[in-house]
C-alpha cells in the first residue's frame, strides 16, 4: 500500500483501474480520520474526566475532514472502472494517443462517468458506457470546463458504443498531433475529475 496515495492522487489519476483501486486507499484514509477524532475524544474524556474540554472541539472540528473523506468514499464507491475486456479493445485502438481513463466529471446539476478519454491536437473523444446521462450534456459540460482554462476550439465527442468509439480512437490517430495542447487539455481534463 502506498502511503502516499492516501492523501494525493496527482501520480496516478488517470490510471487504467484508477477507480477500483483507489477505492481502498480512499476507505483506508475516512477511517483514519474518524479514528483521530474519537481518539481525541476519548483521551480528553479519560484525562479530564469530563466531555467539556478543549480536546472535544480539537475532536469536534477533526470530523470535518473526516466527513470530506466519507463523502469522497461513497462517491468513489458508486463507480467502478471499465472491464479488463473493454479496458484492453480501448488499449489496442489508442496507442499513440493521450489518454485518461476513470474520468468522474461533476456538475452542479448531475455527476459524469466517463471511463476513458483520448485527446489529440484540439479534439477529445470518450466512451461513457453508462446509460443514465446524455452525451451531449456531459460534452457540453467539459466544453465550457475547457473554455474557462483557455482551450477554445475544442471539439468533445463522447460514444455510448464501444465499437463507435473504437473507430473514432482510430481515425483520432489519423489528425496531426499538437502534443503541448493535448497536455494542457489532458491536465485540464485531470484537474476537474474526482
Amino acid at each position: 500500500m502506498d502511503l502516499k496515495r492516501l492523501f494525493t492522487t496527482s501520480g496516478v489519476k488517470g490510471m487504467r483501474n484508477y477507480l477500483n483501486s483507489q477505492k481502498k486507499y480512499e476507505v483506508a484514509r475516512t477511517a483514519i480520520y474518524f479514528l483521530i477524532s474519537f481518539s481525541l475524544f476519548a483521551a480528553g474524556w479519560i484525562t479530564t474526566g469530563t466531555r467539556n474540554n478543549l480536546l472535544t472541539i480539537v475532536a469536534v472540528l477533526g470530523c470535518l475532514p473526516a466527513s470530506k473523506s466519507l463523502v469522497e468514499t461513497i462517491m468513489y464507491c458508486k463507480y467502478h472502472s471499465l472491464s479488463e475486456k473493454e479496458a484492453d479493445e480501448v488499449e489496442n485502438h489508442s496507442e499513440g494517443l493521450l489518454c485518461l481513463y476513470d474520468m468522474i466529471f461533476t456538475s452542479r446539476e448531475k455527476t459524469y462517468p466517463v471511463l476513458h478519454l483520448a485527446v489529440r491536437g484540439n479534439t477529445v473523444a470518450g466512451y461513457m458506457p453508462s446509460g443514465k446521462v446524455s452525451e451531449a450534456d456531459c460534452a457540453k459540460h467539459l466544453d465550457t470546463c475547457l473554455k474557462v482554462d483557455n482551450f477554445t476550439n475544442v471539439t468533445v465527442k463522447l460514444y455510448k458504443d464501444l465499437t463507435q468509439y473504437a473507430n473514432r480512437l482510430e481515425q483520432l490517430k489519423q489528425l496531426e498531433a499538437k502534443q503541448a495542447l493535448s497536455a494542457g487539455i489532458l491536465n485540464t481534463l485531470k484537474s476537474i475529475a474526482l
